[in-house]
């Protein structure tokens, strides 16, 4: 399984990262097709006391990739988008996005925090941004 570019998503990180063989063996048995979703890698995390982070790069190392990402980015049908632009995003929204950015750009732990502050879905944070043309990037799994 390669990424578009053809690198290998292992290639990513330096050669002298080393995996958590617990992690390693819950993300293979939780894998399915070579995919995992976004909601399943997170209670990884959750239950084994692990940074997302870790699982991302468990994922990488094991060439398995992220699906149904959580707030619709990517990992689903390619003729289905799932986030759908807001052609004008509710002020108070807006405004929780744009005193989140960092360099231009609205993290996706960020994107998390203000779906929850303000009792919104995590989709409806992502279609604002991409409605105000603001992109959403680290992912919490370090697939972007």
């Amino acid at each position: 399984m390669t990424k578009k570019n053809g690198n290998h998503y292992a290639d990513k990180h330096g050669r002298d990262i080393k995996i958590n063989p617990a992690v390693a063996e819950t993300v293979k048995n939780k894998a399915s097709e070579g995919k995992l979703p976004c909601a399943v890698a997170f209670k990884i995390s959750e239950e084994m006391g692990v940074p997302p982070a870790e699982v991302g790069v468990t994922l990488d190392l094991l060439e398995i990739k992220i699906s149904k990402c959580q707030i619709g980015i990517f990992g689903y049908s390619r003729d289905n988008k799932v986030v759908k632009p807001l052609a004008e995003a509710p002020e108070y929204l807006e405004k929780a996005v744009r005193e989140s950015l960092k360099d231009g750009k609205l993290a996706c732990r960020d994107a998390w925090n203000i779906a929850q502050a303000l009792g919104v879905g995590k989709m409806d944070v992502a279609s604002a941004c991409d409605g105000l043309g603001i992109k959403i990037s680290p992912c919490q799994l370090g697939a972007f």
